[in-house]
């Protein structure tokens, strides 16, 4: 029998695990993914490695011993998360040696509590970058006004970053046009611009969630019966349609005289990721923000649920660039029915970078208390 996610592969979009889980290492699950399946990356953020370590025991050895050494909250939670990123990053080694540096990358986030402040997020993605100390890591660094310099810097001083909480186009090219003019500046100083990687996480289902609120509450508000039927046709059209742009944003950037003059030169094209791309409404497929975004230079980071979903009823088909005129109307349609695009995309971010921050007061108030138990023990 085949495997669709193999296919996915040979349309040439990589496979992402969105999910760093130490019980997954230890059980020789993430390898049995990358034999079985072609997992070729995987990512974490702070909700993530908040539920990892909240909901396993496989941490308590490490934290304990964290604990005895007096370490604050944030430091316990850095070892804990670099231990299993340098874990994952060597079970993907071979990965990104085969592809010579195309593939298999592990990413680590900077705090939440940064993303306002260019200096100390550039301040810990340096530091990540050395002390994991893998040619195939990629540190995370959200899009946020203050995240686009960082993104920019990092990557001229050598850092493969990936960019994550993407939601609007303008705000992809931006983070676009700061890959290219880093890449240049790193050509014009004679430094070697061919082992660069970065990738630029759009997020897809989020989108829907909101404007599916949005469009919810515009026909409760309506007693016309023509108009309600024309709101419902645009549930759950928006991500899709704006991945889709933004997919033609990254071929456009990137089919230029400029980027070719970084090609010659030994470049890589900046990935497209769909991220977040687990389906949230249950009246949608289980696997419509992977078949709906199939096509070359991508990559789909997917919770460990959809990867099985698609591995058992996935259908593939090279459908990125399906009904592009249509992704442009329902935009427009929606824009029309009076959902502003840039508030929601705006929302959307701030809202990102919160649920990160809650998640963060969650890891540390649970490392707190559980520094409170091994005292108690040993007071005993």
């Amino acid at each position: 029998m085949t495997n669709p996610l193999l296919e996915l592969r040979a349309l040439g979009q990589s496979v992402w695990l969105d999910d760093i889980d130490r019980e997954q290492l230890r059980s020789g699950l993430f390898g049995r993914l990358i034999a079985e399946d072609g997992l070729s990356g995987a990512t974490g953020n702070p909700t993530i490695f908040e539920h990892s370590i909240t909901h396993s025991t496989t941490y308590d050895e490490q934290m304990q011993q964290l604990i005895t050494g007096s370490k604050s909250a944030q430091e316990i939670y850095e070892a804990l998360a670099m231990t299993d990123v340098k874990t994952v990053a060597d079970l993907l080694r071979p990965t990104y040696d085969r592809t010579n540096g195309q593939d298999g990358f592990v990413s680590i986030e900077v705090s939440p509590y940064l993303a306002q402040d260019t200096e100390k997020t550039l301040a810990e993605v340096r530091r990540f970058w050395q002390t994991i100390d893998r040619p195939n890591l990629m540190v995370k660094i959200p899009s946020t006004p203050a995240g686009v310099p960082a993104i920019r810097q990092a990557l001229v001083e050598g850092i493969n970053i990936n960019i994550t909480l993407m939601f609007s186009l303008d705000n992809y090219r931006q983070v676009a046009q700061a890959y290219l003019s880093a890449l240049e500046e790193r050509r014009a100083a004679g430094k070697d611009i061919s082992r660069i990687a970065s990738v630029a996480s759009f997020f897809v289902s989020r989108v829907d969630v909101l404007v599916d609120q949005l469009l919810e509450d515009k026909i409760k508000a309506t007693s016309t019966s023509a108009e309600q039927q024309k709101l419902k046709a645009l549930q759950g059209k928006a991500a899709i349609a704006n991945a889709r742009l933004a997919y033609q944003e990254f071929k456009r950037l990137f089919g230029t005289p400029r980027f070719e003059a970084l090609r010659q030169q030994g470049a890589r094209v900046q990935r497209p990721l769909w991220a977040s791309t687990g389906t949230k409404n249950p009246a949608y497929s289980d696997v419509l923000y992977v078949e709906e975004l199939i096509g070359p230079n991508t990559v789909n980071t997917m919770p460990l649920k959809t990867l099985a979903s698609f591995r058992d009823h996935g259908r593939v088909r090279l459908s990125v660039e399906e009904d592009i005129p249509q992704a442009r109307a329902v935009l427009a349609a929606l824009e029309a029915a009076g959902i502003d695009y840039e508030q929601v995309t705006s929302q959307l971010q701030e809202e990102g970078v919160q649920k990160f921050i809650d998640s963060f007061h969650k890891l540390f108030e649970c490392i707190e208390s559980k520094r409170k138990v091994l005292q108690q023990e040993r007071s005993v």
